[in-house]
Formats: structure tokens, C-alpha cells, sequence
């Protein structure tokens, strides 16, 4: 009997496996996809948005009248003169807001109103197309490293994000381009992305983020423990005491507007004021009247209000503080969450919540959605209904909401409803994922 034939070796076989991000070419084709579709999407609600404005005809025709009376007033009176609005009880903003209404004059070929306009759109297009580089699935800047697709810190990222931010901001009708709240939002968005691989541009941006509009620094919160935070927040205090030396070496009464602050009341839009309402059906002899620029409570109960909603702001700062204390677990989208979970607990928790501040928790909870690894992505998708009903408050029917008819305290107890609900379970779903 003859040996047994060994077979001769075989060539090995290349088995090419996908990685977390499909099958080989899905990514590239993905972007190929979404790009197009994502500028088109952009384009269309932008030009719509653009028309309303123009127009200006729905509901409260003031929305306009914000950029071209008060901010273009503040300019021309006061910050190309060198000075803040000294005794002007509208003028409630960090001093780093007047480089933002200054932009505008920057620009001497077109007129204020315009030029404002053009510089959100700008900001909005930065957002757009920074959401849109985070789906790309979460990389580093050279692909590589831990950091790069399926390594242990990178993270993936979605276009769920970039979504969220060109189809929901349109929901707010005309007002996010007569607001400087795209612009800010444009500078906390970019703070965040940054911070994973460049702590200290991200904090940079943050603490100039905080001299605009205070809030901003809250995304610093979720920055993981160690290195990054220690940068990042050094970089934050940097920029910011940096920023606020020369504004207040340059003009006249920088630090004014902390005065303003603490003379707010309950604004109808809030979530005391959303009690008020209801205590006014109910027979409260309160009324409304417009008071540092908004329309707020006057009455028996209001300062009683206004203190409960500072004291929840304290509580609220004390539960982010102890969960930063407690947290344990860090994924790359711990950052994004935090921020998100902050801002919202800081807005419910407000005597005053503006329909612009639905600009502010689109584009967090857009940032939140741009990583896979999220655990807020239900509570970042109530920001999306939240948005449409405070449409339909202001500007489409602010005058029943004024009036507190049955219509008025539905909108605000839906639409303040959304905001609570996203809330506590933002909250929920942060402690649970890392303590």
C-alpha cells in the first residue's frame, strides 16, 4: 500500500472582515449619499427660513425687529462708541455678546440687518458641516491610533446628528436668523468636537463660549478625568479672564450686565411662569407686562416663584456637581451627554426660557446624536417637538399665550412638558451609563 498523498499546502485565503463601520466601501458611500441630500436639505429650509423672515408676517411681526431696532441700537449708540449699554435693562449678556453684535459692522457693503443675517447663516452652515466630519465615524485627525474607527476611545459617529440640526432648526420658523444664539451654539458645538483630541483648543473655545453667553462652559462637564480635564479647563480660564481683560480695558462698563441679571422676574414662557398661567385660569389676580425685555408676572406669589426657580438652579448645579463626583464610567459620548443634560436641567430650572434657547439644546442634542455611543438619544429626540410647539407659542399665537387662554397654557404646558420629560430622563440615563 502506497503512503498516504500528502496534499500540497494550499495559498492562504484573505478573508476580509467589515469593521464596525459595514462593508468595505459602505462608509465612502454613505457620504456619498448623505452629503448631497444633507447641502440640498440645508439649502431648501435655509431659503424657506430666510423668505419668513423677510416676510415676517406670522403671528408676532417683531422677530425681525430685534436685530434691526435693539441690536442694531446697541451698536450704534453704544458698542462702536467703546462702552456697554449703561442702564439699559435689555442689555443682560457677558460682554463678550458685543463681539458678535460688532461683527456686523464689519461688513460695509451690506446693511446691519443684513450682515447679522449673513454671519448666523455662517455659523449654522460651521455647524452643519462640523456634525457632518463627526459622522464620519468618529476618526482622528490621521485615522489612527486608538482614536481611530473601532479603537477603544474613538467611538463611532452617525449622521443622526447633522439631521437633527438642518431639519430642526428650520422648525423654529424665521427666529434663529434674527437671534446672535446660532452663533453661540456655533461656538459650543465646536468646543465639544474638539475636546477628545484637543482639550485645549476645546476649553479655549469654551471659556470664550462663557464670555458670550455663560453657558458654554458647561461643556467642560463631562471631559473625562486627568489630563484632558485639567487642560481643558485651564485653557477654559485662560481664554475667558483673557477675553474679559481686554473687553474691559477697551470698553466702558463690561461687567454691567450683572445687574440686569438679577432684576429678572418670572417670564411667561417659563416653567413658573407655565404655574402662573395655570393660577391665572384658576383666578390669581396676577398680570403681564413687558419688563427688561420680555413679557413677565407681576403680582402676589412672583418673587415667591422667582426664588423657587433660583433655588432649583442651585439644586441643579449641586446634582451635576455630585454626579461628577460619583461618575466612574467614561465612552466618548459621555462628554456630549453631559453638556446636553446640564444645559437642559439649567433651562427648565430658569425664571426666563426664550424660544432661542431651543437653539442651544438642538444643536447639544445634535452633538449628542453625531456619536453612536450616546445614551440620550431619546431625550435628544424630544428636542425636535419641543422645537415645533414653541413655534406655534411665539411667534405663531404668542398673543394667547400672553393672555393665558386655554389654547396660550396648552402650548406652554406641551411644550415646557417636552422639556421637563427630556430632563429628568437625560438625567436617568447619565447617571445610569456611568455611576
Amino acid at each position: 500500500m502506497s503512503p498516504h498523498r500528502i496534499s500540497p499546502s494550499l495559498p492562504p485565503v484573505r478573508v476580509r472582515i467589515p469593521g464596525p463601520s459595514g462593508p468595505p466601501g459602505g462608509p465612502s458611500g454613505l457620504r456619498r449619499r448623505t452629503g448631497p441630500a444633507l447641502a440640498a436639505a440645508w439649502l431648501l429650509t435655509r431659503a424657506v427660513m430666510l423668505v419668513l423672515l423677510a416676510v415676517d408676517r406670522l403671528g408676532d411681526t417683531g422677530v425681525a425687529g430685534e436685530v434691526g431696532l435693539l441690536y442694531r441700537g446697541w451698536y450704534d449708540q453704544w458698542l462702536a462708541r467703546g462702552s456697554f449699554p449703561a442702564g439699559d435693562v435689555t442689555w443682560q449678556y457677558p460682554p463678550g455678546a458685543g463681539l458678535v453684535l460688532l461683527a456686523p459692522g464689519a461688513v460695509p457693503f451690506l446693511s446691519y440687518f443684513h450682515a447679522f443675517v449673513a454671519l448666523v447663516l455662517l455659523c449654522d452652515a460651521v455647524i452643519t458641516l462640523a456634525l457632518a466630519r463627526a459622522a464620519r465615524t468618529g476618526r482622528t485627525a490621521s485615522g489612527t491610533g486608538p482614536d481611530a474607527v473601532g479603537g477603544t476611545d474613538g467611538g463611532t459617529g452617525s449622521a443622526a446628528g447633522a439631521w437633527l440640526w438642518v431639519a430642526g432648526l428650520p422648525l423654529l420658523l424665521n427666529l434663529p436668523l434674527a437671534r446672535y444664539d446660532v452663533p453661540v451654539t456655533a461656538v459650543a458645538v465646536l468646543a465639544l468636537l474638539a475636546l477628545r483630541r484637543r482639550p485645549l483648543a476645546g476649553g479655549a473655545l469654551a471659556g470664550l463660549g462663557a464670555m458670550i453667553k455663560v453657558w458654554p462652559v458647561l461643556t467642560l462637564l463631562g471631559t473625562p478625568r486627568g489630563r484632558t480635564t485639567k487642560e481643558a479647563w485651564g485653557a477654559a480660564a485662560a481664554a475667558a479672564a483673557g477675553l474679559l481683560a481686554v473687553l474691559v480695558l477697551l470698553f466702558d462698563g463690561a461687567l454691567g450686565f450683572l445687574r440686569q441679571q438679577g432684576a429678572r422676574g418670572v417670564q411667561i414662557e417659563s416653567l413658573g411662569g407655565t404655574v402662573l398661567q395655570l393660577a391665572h385660569r384658576a383666578g390669581w389676580d396676577g398680570r403681564v407686562v413687558y419688563q427688561y425685555g420680555a413679557m413677565e408676572f407681576t403680582g402676589p406669589y412672583v418673587p415667591s416663584v422667582a426664588r423657587l426657580a433660583l433655588a432649583l438652579t442651585a439644586a441643579a448645579f449641586c446634582w451635576l456637581l455630585f454626579w461628577r463626583l460619583r461618575a466612574r464610567r467614561w465612552t466618548p459620548a459621555t462628554p456630549f451627554d453631559a453638556a446636553f443634560t446640564a444645559v437642559l436641567l439649567f433651562t427648565v430650572t430658569s425664571r426666563v426660557i426664550s424660544p432661542q434657547y431651543l437653539v442651544w439644546l438642538l444643536g447639544l442634542a445634535a452633538v449628542c446624536l453625531a456619536c453612536r455611543e450616546t445614551v440620550l438619544r431619546p431625550a435628544a429626540l424630544l428636542m425636535a417637538p419641543a422645537a415645533a410647539v414653541s413655534a406655534l407659542a411665539y411667534p405663531l399665537n404668542y398673543d394667547e399665550v400672553i393672555g393665558a387662554t386655554v389654547p396660550g397654557c396648552a402650548l406652554m404646558v406641551v411644550r415646557n412638558g417636552l422639556l421637563l420629560a427630556a430632563a429628568v430622563l437625560a438625567c436617568r440615563r447619565l447617571w445610569r451609563s456611568t455611576v
